[in-house]
Order: structure tokens, then sequence, then C-alpha cells
């Protein structure tokens, strides 16, 4: 897996947003607003723009009204607008759909914007300039559910793991951890740029389509409270698994699923990667402590359903079945097999 990093590739900083296709923008704020703790940033008719308590970039998460529930694309921020160049001639020349974004065509308070399909099949943006927002780490007094602090990563279904790896090693990438087979064949990738342990995380399946968006709260209490409270309101059904500490990243987590079916993820307590000869950990595809690391068992939802994606033309892109699927390996409390 010693794939070489491009020099003429953008130098990414972080993942930066989502821009999430949803059917009902009402609900959606009660779910990403009310009930997660997402700050509204901006809402017209047909969006709302909203971002972490942490952040000091106009939004971290796009909801647009559309007809069908998808995600319209992930984007992440390089470090100079002479990046954002260096990326349309970088999938230019792997003869990727790229388009050039102008300050306003794309998302409110984002600059000019490269947006491709890349060689995976997912829409990505990558850009520089944002506007910023006023700063919020301190105002206790507006915070409510899990007291959302900050987009973490995305994880995405592809159904060459081989493939997503050597794609994101290439943009200059590293590897915190994997789920590997007694051969050393890919299950999993988490993959950083951030001095965390992923932006990006790959799971094995039918792909191109996103498995879930990660965002991080500061205390395991604040995910215990949110989980409470759609509890409380009979609204119970939204959680799908957890909470539970992954073995993979040692992240406390609870995932749940928005009104049209988004999976995202509330994320604590992972680890520092960024020294320069930080390790990749291999965790054993028949471990049971790698998707939980007390053994629970991973519900069939969690490793089969998923997001579809959209092209760059708005319209869902075609799905490819795994090379690979880790829910049929017979692993412990998974009972999958």
């Amino acid at each position: 897996m010693n794939t070489p990093v491009h020099t003429d590739a953008p130098d990414v900083i972080r993942s930066a947003y989502a821009q999430l296709a949803v059917t009902d923008l009402r609900a959606a704020r009660w779910f990403w607003v009310d009930m997660l703790g997402f700050h509204l940033q901006y809402e017209d008719s047909t969006s709302l723009y909203l971002r972490g308590t942490d952040e000091l970039t106009h939004h971290s998460l796009v909801l647009r009204k559309g007809e069908l529930a998808a995600l319209d694309h992930i984007a992440y921020r390089v470090r100079t607008p002479e990046d954002v160049d260096k990326a349309e001639k970088f999938f230019t020349q792997l003869r990727c759909p790229v388009r050039r974004l102008k300050q306003g065509e794309g998302a409110q308070g984002v600059g000019d914007a490269v947006r491709v399909i890349d060689p995976l099949g997912f829409p990505v943006e990558f850009f520089h300039e944002i506007e910023h927002a006023e700063r919020l780490i301190q105002r206790y007094d507006i915070r409510r559910g899990a007291e959302i602090a900050r987009l973490d990563h995305f994880n995405i279904c592809t159904p060459d793991i081989p493939a997503a790896y050597a794609h994101y090693k290439s943009l200059g990438f590293g590897c915190s951890e994997t789920i590997e087979g007694d051969e050393h064949e890919l299950y999993a990738a988490w993959m950083y740029r951030k001095q965390t342990v992923h932006d990006v995380a790959f799971t094995g399946g039918a792909g191109p389509r996103l498995h879930h968006l990660g965002v991080a709260t500061h205390e395991s209490h604040q995910i215990l409270r949110c989980a409470d409270i759609f509890g409380s309101l009979r609204k119970e059904h939204h959680i799908e698994r957890g909470p539970g500490r992954h073995g993979v990243s040692n992240a406390f987590y609870l995932y749940l699923r928005d009104p049209d079916g988004h999976r995202v993820e509330i994320y604590t307590s992972d680890y520092y990667t960024g020294d320069p000869d930080h390790e990749t950990y291999r965790w054993n595809v028949h471990d049971d402590r790698r998707r939980d690391f007390w053994g629970n068992a991973v519900i069939e939802s969690w490793y089969k359903e998923a997001t579809p994606v959209l092209g760059l033309d708005g319209r869902p892109l075609s799905v490819s079945d795994a090379l690979v699927d880790e829910s049929a390996v017979q692993v412990g409390a998974d009972g999958l097999g």
C-alpha cells in the first residue's frame, strides 16, 4: 500500500462541509438544529446552512430541498487559492468530470471552487475561500441537543477499498487504521489530513453511496443526553445504533437517521495522528471489537443501507456491487455471516 503522493495534487487541509438533498426542510431543521444542536447560520426558501459551535467558517452542512434524499457533494478545504487551480488540473488529467464554480455559483459564502466526480464516483468539491462567522465557542446559552462542535469526517461506501485507499493516498492523506483479512486484503480504511483519526473513511459496499456524516461533540455525556432527548420525545426510532465505543478510532459513538434516512454519527474521544511517523493500526476482520469495542452487534441496516449520490447534473449516479463484504464475515456478535 505504498501509493505515491502526486506532487501536483491540491494541498487538502480537512473535510470542510457536506451538502445533502432533503425532501422536507422543516423536518430536517427539527432533526439537525433542534435535536442535534447545529447552529443555523443562514436559511432561505430552499436551503439551510448549519455549523457547529467550534466552527468559525460559514457552514459545515448544507441542507437543500430536493425531490430525492441524496448526497449532493462533499467538500474539502485546500490551503491556498492556487490549490483550487491544482485540483482542476489534477482531476482533469485523471479524465474525471470537472466543473469550475465562481463565487456565487456554489454554496453561500464559498469562493471559487472546483467540483468533480472523483475516480471513486463521488461528487467532491475543493475550495479555499469561505466567509468567516461569529465565534460561538463560549455561547453556552444557545447550546442544545448533542451540542455539535464541528464536522469531523465523511464515511463513504465504495465497492473497491484498495482503489479508494490509493486515490486518497495520492492526495496526500495518511492512514490511521484499517480492517484487514488474514491475507491483508482491505475491508475498510480510515484516512486523514487534519491531525485526527480521519477526514474520510471507506466502508466496503455497493457504491458510490454516502454511509454517514461524522460530527464531533466534546464529551460522551452530550451523546447520552441526545439519546435521552430522542427517547423522551418518543422519537427513539431515529436511533439506529449505539451508544457504544468503537474499536477503530476508540471513539464513543451514536448513529442516528434523519427524517429522510441520512445517517449521522455523533462522535467523540478519538486521538492525535500528527506525528510524521504515525503508524497505521491494523484490525483483523475476525476481531469482533473492531466495530464495537465491547463486542456489541452491528445491525444489518448499518452495513446495507446508505444514501445515494448525485452527479454534477443533479441525477442519481449508478451503483456498483462490492468486491468484498465485511458483513458476510462471521464475526462474534455481528452474526451476519
